[in-house]
């Protein structure tokens, strides 16, 4: 039985953000129950590319729709049945205002929308796009930019959409489980545009405190030094060099040429220079041209170069290490036909995800929900193995009284770490005075004051332990024998190395749960190989889809990966928390960084399995939307535009005042835009230049027309929506008292956690540690 088959869960949501929270959930065995509107059904149906014709012929309702039963229901017919299913739920997904939530007190209602339930109405008809610009991650993609082209989308069309999910993926669960121990149900909201701006926590984290100037350039979110893609005999290799152990493994992998010899060892550190740079990616660029890339990787992989092959969609299908792993699941439809379909990136060892059919035909499952034995009376389930243990501070919060050990550095593992102390978690980093967690020495002048570890570690404890000592080695696993979770993203091998592997966990607590974040996962043939996050953008095929139409891939910004890797291991590490509960078993969660993101692009790679078409490049092009793209405005500011219909076309007209746009006749109705769409773009650029780019947007949204100024470093960290729903929160600091951090993108009404206390100096909760953990008796099993 999976982890989520107790619980029924009734989806009223109609775009890609609640049907892919829907389908993380079906996922897992839950049973999903889409409710949809007679004739079209939801509006995803419609979403190109279409394989048929008729409302189950789509791609993008394919994808994110496996494992669902769909009824259709007349909202002005069917209000009563409606009212007898949503009686029957454990949790309800919606993307708009629903006014049913109080009728149902002990249901988990989760609203998933652009901009949150408190955003003015003009924000309601918002796009992905412009969800993408307004978080700033648009302005900064692509990395190391063209000031003269146009900011990008990022990879697909919908990943806004696919992040927002994943975070009500994550407060659902988190929600279900305080529920099974409480009895009590909760209301969530969720805004797009807030979980994409948490995502970049530790960049934003230092700007709010001044200590980092933001200059509101496009560079921003950039870091120093030569990473960079390259064209390569088969195709391009990414390169992600920072350190001096990355450079002498260049230097070895190039053979020491002559050219070398003009950069110093710790150039890296301390000379970088935009003649250095140059030179050096000339240099690089002449070495591998002629090279296969899975070549080229191997090599640099054995000396310790993070150099990876860009693969595109076609080069997943055929990866030996997603083979090795099953992430292609062949699901047959009764339309689209069979295909390989992605499935998910963490592999639970005891309640694995599975996708057991495929999207529903439309209305297929009514009657037997309305009237058939699925229409009895729901029973919730009732937890049999309660292990909640009374936390240091009561905060409240859906996961008070779950314990975890963090055994992690950098950012992927500790932002996991951060949102689930954020869910009310109490969550115990185990470091050493001798050997500090990395993020403590990045950009501080000390280790109790680092700009990125401040950001990513509010409501997380420390406890300095010694761990290559027999002593500190005991503390730790007698922690561990009296916590939930494990939560690690070392190297690999280091688990194992330290006796720390799932089999020797369960030998200190048969029950624990182990997560484990690797960049391929813990197993395969490339499992042995490491990376950082734009290498795992690369590896997973989003940066083959980021780029201008004919052009190289560019890649989305060089920063983005590691949070949604750690909130995909957030998600899993409370599935295996809620098996737990309901079953007695703990679980390895295995998660690969690289599969995470590939489900960020989920729809473009079964799009690849049913067309075979190859994907690439594209812009900001949209095969449903036009115009849609991003546009110069006046100071060098751009804005993005998203236009769904002839009518919205028509209004963007008006307020821009431009008789000759109006007027022109290949851009009278949708099918002459796609047809006509670079001669447009063009066109709309001429007009829009003149114009202020917050402005202008404003004026779009009250006439109806999606719009967003594509947000600066600067826009981002002033945007009041963002201080007004307390994204931005003030914790405690150990030196000035108080400073703002990136807290919960969620909001929870009836059980929030406090969000108080600011990152740990190191080892400054080893006393409650030893003294109140350690001195208790295990909660279970022992050493």
């Amino acid at each position: 039985m999976s982890a989520l088959t107790p619980f029924r869960v009734v989806e009223l949501a109609g775009w890609v953000a609640g049907e892919y929270c829907g389908k993380l959930l079906a996922d897992f065995g839950a049973e999903v129950i889409k409710v949809e509107s007679p004739g079209c059904g939801s509006p995803t149906r419609a979403l190109a590319p279409r394989v048929q014709a008729g409302p189950d012929g789509g791609v993008v309702f394919a994808y994110l729709n496996t494992n669902k039963l769909s009824v259709v229901f007349d909202a002005a017919r069917d209000g009563q049945r409606l009212h007898r299913l949503l009686g029957t739920a454990d949790a309800v997904i919606h993307d708009g205002a629903l006014s049913l939530v109080d009728r149902y007190p002990d249901a988990v209602f989760c609203s998933i929308t652009p901009f949150g339930q408190d955003a003015a109405p003009e924000y309601a008809n918002a796009k992905s796009i412009n969800v993408f610009h307004a978080s700033g991650w648009g302005y900064h993609t692509p990395s190391h930019p063209d000031p003269g082209k146009p900011p990008l989308q990022g990879p697909g069309r919908f990943l806004p959409d696919y992040e927002a999910g994943l975070e009500a993926a994550l407060c659902v669960t988190a929600a279900l489980f305080g529920r099974l121990h409480t009895g009590r149900g909760e209301r969530i909201d969720i805004s797009g545009h807030a979980v994409l701006v948490s995502r970049a926590d530790c960049i934003l984290g230092r700007l709010i405190t001044g200590e980092v100037p933001a200059s509101g350039t496009r560079g921003d979110y950039d870091q120093q030094g030569p990473a960079s893609f390259f064209a390569c005999a088969d195709g391009f290799v990414y390169l992600y060099m920072t350190s001096r152990a990355h450079w002498s493994g260049v230097k070895t992998l190039l053979g020491q040429p002559d050219w070398l010899e003009e950069f110093d060892d710790d150039w890296l550190e301390f000379s970088v220079t935009p003649a250095k740079v140059s030179a050096f990616r000339a240099g690089f660029a002449a070495w591998v041209r002629d090279l296969p890339k899975e070549a080229a990787a191997e090599q640099a992989q054995r000396r310790g170069v993070p150099l990876v092959p860009v693969n595109d969609a076609a080069d997943l299908h055929a990866s030996p290490q997603y083979r090795h792993r099953g992430f292609f699941q062949t699901v047959s439809h009764p339309v689209l036909g069979a295909a390989p379909y992605p499935t998910v990136p963490y592999a639970l060892s005891a309640s694995p995800a599975t996708i057991t059919s495929a999207a529903p035909i439309l209305g297929q499952h009514t009657d037997q929900v309305s009237t058939g034995p699925r229409a009895a009376a729901h029973t919730p389930p009732t937890v049999r193995s309660p292990q909640l243990k009374p936390p240091n501070r009561r905060r409240g919060g859906p996961l008070q009284g779950v314990r975890v050990v963090e055994l992690t550095k950098v950012w992927a593992g500790p932002y996991a770490g951060k949102l689930l102390a954020l869910l009310g978690a109490e969550v115990i980093k185990v470091e050493t005075a001798a050997l500090p967690e990395e993020m403590r020495a990045y950009g501080g002048t000390d280790v109790n004051h680092a700009p990125f570890f401040l950001s990513i570690n509010p409501e997380i404890l420390s406890v300095d332990l010694d761990i290559k000592s027999s002593v500190g080695m005991a503390q730790l696993r007698d922690l561990i024998a009296r916590s939930d979770i494990v939560l690690n993203n070392l190297r690999p091998g280091a688990m194992e190395r330290q006796g720390l592997d799932y089999r020797q966990l369960t030998k200190i607590k048969p029950d624990i749960i182990s997560v484990s974040i690797k960049m391929w996962g813990n197993d395969g043939p490339l499992g042995h190989q490491t990376g950082y996050a734009p290498c795992f953008a690369a590896l997973g095929g989003l940066a083959s889809l980021v780029g201008y139409p004919g052009g190289p891939p560019l890649g989305t910004s060089m920063r983005y990966g590691d949070s949604t890797v750690g909130a995909a291991a957030a998600y899993a590490a409370v599935v295996a928390l809620l098996h737990r509960d309901l079953r007695g078993d703990g679980q390895f969660v295995d998660v690969s960084a690289v599969e995470t993101l590939s489900s960020m692009i989920g729809d473009c790679l079964l799009e690849q399995s049913l067309t075979g078409r190859p994907l690439g490049p594209d812009g900001n092009h949209h095969p449903d939307l036009c115009p849609h793209g991003c546009y110069p405005c006046a100071n060098e500011s751009w804005i993005s535009l998203a236009v769904a219909e002839d009518s919205e076309w028509r209004r963007l007209c008006r307020v821009l005042d431009d008789c000759a746009l109006a007027d022109d006749p290949r851009y009278l109705c949708a099918d002459d835009r796609h047809a006509h769409v670079d001669a447009l773009d063009a066109d709309l650029a001429r007009v829009t230049r003149s114009h202020d780019a917050e402005d202008l947007a404003r004026r779009l949204r009250a006439a109806g027309v999606p719009a967003a100024k594509s947000a600066t470093a600067l826009d981002v960290v002033a945007d009041q929506q963002l201080w007004q729903r307390e994204l931005y929160r003030f914790v405690s600091d150990h030196r000035e008292g108080q400073r703002p951090i990136v807290g919960a993108s969620w909001r929870m009404t009836r059980g929030p956690a406090l969000i108080e206390r600011g990152a740990p100096d190191l080892g400054e909760d080893t006393d409650y540690v030893l003294r109140e953990i350690l001195g208790a008796a295990p909660t279970f099993g022992g050493l």
